[in-house]
């Protein structure tokens, strides 16, 4: 038995009994440690060494949530849902429903797409952006695990297939150098074209989330939207503060290139210019820590799981398996490295970390097999993508999940883990094999 294989199972099975994701994850890396052949103390020892990993991420997101919960204090986030409410025309219109509902879930799309190829922010919007609209999303009865999945796919399929920003890192500075390093001679043109068809698998799982699963109205309680994000008067000197301080966030973080310095950029002019005097700073500080707090918490055991299940050494040991379970059936072979690579990516929690692993051994056993180079592309660039959504520990699902349950009414696991894992990982699971029997 693979210590990777019950380790993730593991922390999905407690996951989906309700255990919170901190513990699930603990307890799951304590088992990857101890199957794998590692003793108690050395198990805890790289549990600990990891934790380092993810602190910068959850100060990141902790920093993010103190911004915006200053911004829903300024009265911007006020003033853009009356607008987007008051164009619904009045609660009968239905064509006007339908017209907000549509302009909001391409908004939200376009910006998912930015944040990873135009503006590389990365999910650092979304706790900025997702909580002023959860009025507006109540008001037109929109489902949250709906635009879960909008946003997923978003920061998944578009690293998948451009190759600029994030794209360009994932692309060609991870997938082409590992697969030209471990001996296939591919060419920068030829991997954006191979990841077309496995996107394709992503496209198709996101209409059916829009046309089928979630195009029902889901109701959600109006008064614990006003808790999370109270309606503060506008005030043209306080939204005025509040553009520059989005603005000066955004200039800085891609200047800096780290989220922690642009949020408390955006923070500090929002305390020093006494836009948010009408409350204290603190409070406001504590409110955005708190709420961000269970994200920035599993973002730190995540690295610290992810850092035991590679201690084990037990990923090489299932990658390499492949050869030993396959025999000579191409077609197998193909699925499994796709399904093994969905149980790393699910357990590490990131796709970028995944290639360097696989790709050792599933190019020269692709090559083996006579899988072409575009095959061998899709093969591995998609057994890396597999589990970014749909992972309990991938930004791709904390990030939604940090602004969708602002006011407590989206679960983790439900709401965002579940929904991405079943309308993306299965068409990405198909999709990617089908390319790799055609190209």
């Amino acid at each position: 038995m693979n210590a990777v294989v019950i380790a993730v199972c593991l922390m999905l099975g407690l996951s989906l009994a309700r255990v919170n994701v901190v513990i699930a994850l603990t307890i799951s890396a304590l088992v990857a440690g101890l199957v794998g052949g590692m003793d108690l103390q050395h198990t805890v020892d790289a549990f600990n060494t990891g934790l380092g990993g993810g602190a910068q991420i959850a100060l990141s997101y902790a920093l993010l949530g103190a911004f915006a919960v200053a911004l829903s204090h300024s009265g911007l986030t006020t003033l853009i849902s009356r607008k987007v409410i008051g164009a619904l025309g009045g609660e009968q219109s239905k064509t006007n429903y339908n017209r907000v509902r549509w302009v909001l879930l391409l908004s939200i799309l376009a910006m998912a797409v930015s944040s990873q190829n135009l503006l590389p922010i990365h999910i650092a919007f979304i706790p900025i952006l997702i909580p002023p609209l959860l009025h507006v999303m109540s008001k037109l009865s929109l489902d949250r695990r709906l635009v879960a999945c909008v946003l997923t796919f978003g920061l998944v399929t578009t690293y998948m297939i451009l190759p600029v920003g994030f794209g360009g890192i994932f692309l060609n500075d991870i997938l082409l150098a590992n697969l030209n390093t471990n001996g296939l001679e591919a060419v920068r043109s030829q991997i954006p074209q191979a990841m077309l068809l496995p996107a394709l698998g992503m496209i198709c799982g996101l209409l059916v989330a829009v046309f089928i699963s979630y195009r029902k109205p889901r109701e959600y309680k109006e008064e614990l939207i006003l808790t999370a994000e109270p309606e503060e008067g506008v005030n043209p000197r306080n939204i005025a503060i509040a553009v520059v301080a989005v603005l000066a966030t955004l200039a800085t973080q891609l200047y800096t290139g780290s989220m922690i310095f642009g949020a408390l950029i955006g923070f500090i002019i929002f305390s020093f210019s006494g836009a948010l005097k009408h409350v204290a700073d603190q409070d406001v500080f504590n409110q955005g820590v708190r709420m961000m707090a269970n994200i920035g918490f599993i973002m730190i055991s995540a690295a610290g799981f992810a850092a035991v299940v590679k201690e084990t050494g037990d990923v090489s040991t299932l990658v390499s398996s492949l050869a030993d379970i396959i025999g000579d059936n191409k077609a197998l072979a193909a699925f499994l490295m796709l399904l093994v690579g969905l149980f790393i990516t699910m357990g590490i929690g990131s796709s970028f970390s995944t290639i360097p692993i696989i790709a050792t051994i599933y190019v020269p056993l692709a090559l083996t097999f006579g899988f072409s180079v575009a095959a061998t592309i899709a093969l591995v660039g998609t057994a890396a993508a597999l589990g970014d959504a749909g992972s309990p520990a991938s930004d791709s699902t904390l990030g939604p999940t940090a602004g969708l349950n602002a006011d407590g009414q989206h679960d983790h696991i439900r709401d965002s883990v579940i929904p991405t894992f079943i309308h993306y990982n299965i068409p990405l699971l198909v999709f990617g094999w089908i390319a790799a029997m055609v190209l």
